[in-house]
């Protein structure tokens, strides 16, 4: 009988044989100037100036306050990418900042009394439970949770429904919904980005290793393209990177702002985290099928740690958590690059444009329309992922369960009405307000409480 790290390594073996190879593994070295254009290829795919400006709208901040906020959030998933894929978890993982805390943002910054007092009882929040984190990744423990409670058939569920739930965000709102333009122009330029993106994917393959460059390059031509489009129909402005400063100070502790340490608001930050916690764990999950690279349990502790450290980061630059973007594992899978060194490249960029307010403001002129279409091919590739982790199990009526339950749960929760979401109680919202993890939780409990198959 095989032992089960023989049935592993063949698994492994046969998943290498079927996996397309990457062009650039995360340990390769490639070119400064490459790194850079590659990196900034990542960036401008990630959306991540949403989370500020949605929390500045949300509790009322002024333009220079939602300045402030948008520059910090930049730096600190700048920092946060670098010290997570060279420092901690040394894989090319992108940070960002989380949708997941908006709520518990809105309802701290309510329940403390707003304005500054508000803002810092939140930031203060965000400290200690990072804090928290961080000693979860030294102690083990959260590697140890890992590694009971999510076998590949989990593993796999969890990274299809990161995609998955992903889906209908990026049609719904960053096409259809998206207010830069009408309907019919967003649909046209999420169609043009898209397809620029395929044809370029479709002549890396064509012309195998001589034609990688059209894969390497495919997500950039794709934004530049619809960029193009979007100048032609008119829908294009500029106006407030003109009106932007080419640098501007960030925000520093202590003299911009304070932290303030409420037990309610420390205790409602750490059921967050713990969230957090689950949602980036799909993310590694997805990183690492792409560059087909097995998660050990020395990476899931450093990349708790690595967490703990990034959201600490981004509470002393005075910004909300940051946490794993799942987008960059399907940039990785479409363009074959997977160097940390571009990741590297991606820390840097949003360093400089958290230092250059014109910069940011460029970014945040690229249609969401044009986004939109790259991002739903992402997304797809991504849920695509999730399927290749679990092919080589064998999938009997225990498994069918694993895989249907959260699936329908997720494309609930992403579909439920906003007014009874906020009449629940408000842990139920906070279980509830993130599919991802109500239905990561929900693959977990099935794959122990049911019955499997002899």
């Amino acid at each position: 009988m095989k032992t089960q790290a023989a049935t592993q390594a063949a698994v492994q073996a046969e998943i290498q044989e079927q996996v397309p190879q990457l062009t650039v593994s995360p340990d390769d070295k490639i070119s400064v100037g490459k790194s850079i254009i590659l990196g900034l290829q990542h960036v401008v795919a990630m959306d991540v100036y949403v989370v500020p400006f949605l929390i500045a709208m949300l509790i009322g901040l002024s333009s220079g306050q939602s300045g402030a906020l948008i520059q910090a959030t930049f730096i600190a998933a700048g920092l946060a990418t670098i010290v997570q894929t060279y420092f901690c978890m040394k894989l090319p993982v992108a940070q960002g900042p989380s949708y997941v805390p908006l709520g518990a943002i809105v309802s701290i910054y309510a329940a403390s009394g707003g304005g500054q007092l508000g803002w810092n009882s939140v930031l203060g929040a965000g400290l200690i439970g990072a804090v928290l984190v961080i000693i979860l990744g030294f102690t083990g423990i959260f590697n140890k949770i890992v590694k009971s409670f999510i076998p590949p058939i989990v593993g796999g569920t969890i990274i299809f429904i990161v995609g998955l739930s992903l889906l209908p965000v990026a049609i719904r709102d960053n096409i259809y919904g998206a207010t830069d333009a009408t309907i019919n122009q967003n649909v046209l330029l999420a169609l043009i980005s898209g397809a620029v993106l395929i044809i370029f994917v479709i002549l890396g393959s064509l012309f195998r290793n001589k034609g990688s460059i059209f894969r390497i390059i495919s997500v950039m031509v794709a934004l530049v393209v619809g960029c193009i489009s979007a100048n032609f129909m008119g829908v294009l402005h500029f106006s407030a990177v003109n009106d932007a400063k080419w640098f501007s100070m960030p925000q520093l502790p202590f003299a911009d702002f304070g932290f303030s340490f409420n037990l309610s608001a420390i205790i409602t930050m750490v059921i967050i985290y713990f969230v957090l916690l689950a949602e980036t764990t799909g993310t590694w999950f997805a990183v690492s099928n792409v560059i087909d690279k097995p998660l050990t349990d020395k990476n899931l502790n450093r990349g708790v740690i690595g967490e703990g450290i990034s959201c600490l980061i981004a509470s002393l630059l005075g910004s909300t958590p940051v946490t794993g973007y799942s987008t960059n594992a399907g940039i990785i899978s479409i363009t074959g690059i997977a160097s940390r060194r571009v990741f590297l490249a991606v820390g840097v960029w949003f360093v400089i444009f958290g230092c250059s307010g014109k910069l940011a403001a460029l970014i945040s002129s690229i249609p969401t329309a044009v986004i939109g279409g790259v991002f739903t091919i992402v997304c797809g590739i991504i849920a695509i992922n999730g399927v290749q982790v679990m092919k080589n199990v064998k999938i009997a009526e225990k498994e069918m369960y694993i895989i249907a339950i959260p699936m329908i749960l997720t494309l609930a929760l992403v579909m439920i009405p906003q007014d009874f979401l906020h009449s629940l109680p408000t842990f139920v919202q906070y279980l509830l307000g993130s599919p991802i993890l109500a239905a990561s939780i929900a693959a977990i409990v099935l794959n122990k409480v049911l019955p499997g198959g002899k």
